[in-house]
């Protein structure tokens, strides 16, 4: 069963698809950044897919709930990055009791959206007996090139991220801070829960969406919302073929920090995995060139207006589960 919401209050959710089976509830974020829509319209078409599923596949099987929600509903429709505060950084236990100590005039308008992304997925869980919360946050970068997964440092997280047939990046949770990974996966929902962060290309490219529909679809087989033979091998096709030639796994070395006014701007053409070599220049701020300080992979580079990350270098690992 196909639930879209008609309440102007719930616009945040996209819909949901349930056959009311026992099984997990599977989250899936999209515009957590609003000028990110791909995300978004993955959703969508998923759950076009899945009430239409049924009607060619009689014997089509769903265990448990997979809800789309929009992360920065006042962002995604302005198709700016942030409003006030880059949602994405801010989820931190610490940011979340203050926003529940105070009162809802007083908060800025990314935390009246985290406030309603967790009452959301509060009362969702309230009434059912999930066996377990999958929260899959889905993302572009404003770079073209490769896709990727970054996983939390649970091995769960990793399981699941490794069948979605994209690069893995470790370690990011310890270059950035406040993101759904780090929030998700603390013990802070009534559920065991699992966070994973996709990455399906650049904000605008039209197969960004596709690949992130592939991942979803990817995951609902992993944590046993559908069988595997109910599965089409073109959405394994699709990702495997997008990383083909890119490392499996590779560990973060480095964050270029941008702070305000430092009139950060990236050099042209720079993409996503594309090899770099110490003492390259990069970009270029209010204090002259900016050098690249190792041999490795550069990972979103900032080609918009908004961030706070000019970009990050990867090298290669083993990948170790």
């Amino acid at each position: 069963m196909l639930i879209r919401s008609r309440n102007k209050m719930q616009k945040r959710i996209l819909g949901k698809y349930t056959q009311g089976k026992p099984g997990p509830l599977l989250i899936a974020l999209g515009a957590m950044h609003g000028n990110e829509p791909a995300g978004v319209l993955a959703i969508q078409e998923l759950l076009d897919l899945l009430e239409k599923e049924p009607l060619s596949n009689p014997n089509f099987n769903f265990n448990g709930c997979f809800m789309g929600l929009i992360g920065n509903l006042k962002a995604y429709e302005l198709g700016k990055r942030f409003i006030e505060k880059d949602i994405n950084r801010q989820w931190t236990e610490k940011t979340i009791a203050d926003i529940e100590a105070k009162s809802r005039d007083a908060l800025i308008s990314e935390e009246l959206e985290m406030q309603g992304i967790l009452e959301v997925i509060k009362q969702e869980l309230a009434n059912k007996n999930y066996t377990r919360c999958v929260i899959l946050d889905l993302h572009t970068t404003s770079s073209d090139g490769g896709i990727f997964t970054i996983p939390s440092e649970y091995p769960d997280s990793l399981k699941i991220s490794l069948e979605l047939h994209a690069p893995v990046i470790k370690g990011m949770l310890s270059g950035l801070k406040g993101t759904t990974l780090h929030y998700f996966t603390n013990g802070v929902l009534p559920i065991d829960t699992t966070a994973v962060t996709f990455e399906s290309g650049q904000h605008l490219d039209t197969h960004s969406p596709k690949r992130a529909i592939a991942a979803i679809i990817n995951c609902m087989r992993t944590i046993a919302c559908v069988d595997g033979a109910d599965v089409e091998n073109k959405h394994d096709e699709l990702l495997i073929t997008y990383s083909k030639d890119l490392p499996r796994c590779s560990e973060l070395v480095y964050v270029h920090r941008i702070e305000d006014g430092d009139n950060f701007s990236m050099l042209p053409n720079y993409k996503n995995f594309q090899i770099i070599k110490k003492g390259e220049h990069l970009a270029t701020d209010k204090s002259g060139p900016i050098y690249s300080k190792y041999d490795g992979r550069i990972l979103m580079p900032l080609y918009q207006k908004q961030g706070e990350d000019g970009f990050f270098i990867v090298k290669e690992t083993d990948l170790e589960i």
